[in-house]
């Protein structure tokens, strides 16, 4: 079993190789070590933001997503607020954030590949927008100080941390009071036998890591959020990893029934408390 620091190494590694892919003009993002069909992970992907949206971001942002969801369509971001985004990638929600909360607002994009933040840097430049700022650092250890951000927002990434519990109440400690968390994820549903979940989470989610539901809300609990609330955005099911688990040497037909329905994006939405009702409980 991969140990934390194994799944940062491999994180950084293949998610570096897919900005240089697209800044040297090699098409979208792909999951795999190559821009092959059997590699990307089209079903999970593609079809994530509708033309309006696509059209108010430059094109290699939009190319070098690799996210699950889209959580910029379903966060209730305001004018004038500050929006963070964990491993924010080529900048693509961090840019929609920004035009959402306007120029008295501010949005943060955070990741730790330096590949990935020089495209976000030229998406940014791209796109004129003055609200924006990339940093570099991980989701476990976010440079922001306590209760200075009013929303969280990323796009499958936090499942592919190593230390879940220290991403959440990283979260926690620099939301505000009120504070809102609105994530999509790749979550798993029901048992899985041990080889097919790990096939299929380095399909879904390009390394092993997804939490279940049940897994999800408890950690958010155990960080102090509150209005825990998870719906499920897009179901995958053995015929959308058809190509992978072939690769994989594994009989799609025989492990369908197993694969069926167990594999989804969700959209996670909860707050934290906008009242401290004991010493600590503002950023834990």
């Amino acid at each position: 079993m991969s140990q934390p620091g194994d799944v940062k190494e491999i994180v950084r590694e293949k998610y570096g190789q897919a900005a240089l892919r697209v800044q040297a003009g090699q098409g979208s993002s792909c999951c795999g070590s190559a821009p092959s069909a059997t590699s990307c992970c089209n079903p999970i992907t593609s079809n994530l933001y509708e033309a309006g949206q696509a059209g108010e971001v430059p094109d290699a942002a939009l190319k070098a997503s690799l996210g699950c969801g889209n959580p910029t369509a379903l966060a209730e971001l305001k004018p004038g607020e500050t929006v963070l985004d964990l491993g924010s990638g080529g900048g693509i929600d961090v840019l929609l954030s920004a035009r959402r909360v306007g120029p008295a607002g501010k949005a943060y994009g955070l990741d730790m590949t330096d590949e990935m933040l020089a495209l976000a840097e030229e998406n940014r430049r791209r796109s004129g927008l003055a609200n924006v700022e990339f940093l570099k650092g991980e989701i476990e250890h976010i440079p922001l100080p306590d209760n200075s951000v009013d929303v969280i927002i990323s796009n499958c990434v936090i499942n592919l941390s190593g230390d879940k519990d220290l991403v959440l109440k990283e979260a926690f400690r620099v939301l505000k009071p009120g504070g809102r968390f609105a994530v999509s994820d790749v979550v798993v549903r029901g048992d899985v036998p041990p080889a097919i979940r790990k096939s299929m989470e380095l399909w879904v989610g390009c390394v092993a890591g997804a939490l279940s539901e049940t897994d999800y809300r408890s950690k958010l609990a155990s960080a102090g959020f509150g209005d825990i609330d998870l719906e499920v955005t897009r179901v995958y099911d053995s015929e959308d990893a058809r190509a992978f688990l072939a690769a994989e040497g594994i009989d799609r037909d025989r492990i369908a029934g197993e694969v069926e329905g167990r594999f989804v994006s969700a959209f996670i939405r909860a707050a934290k408390p906008a009242s401290c009702c004991a010493p600590g409980c503002c950023a834990r």
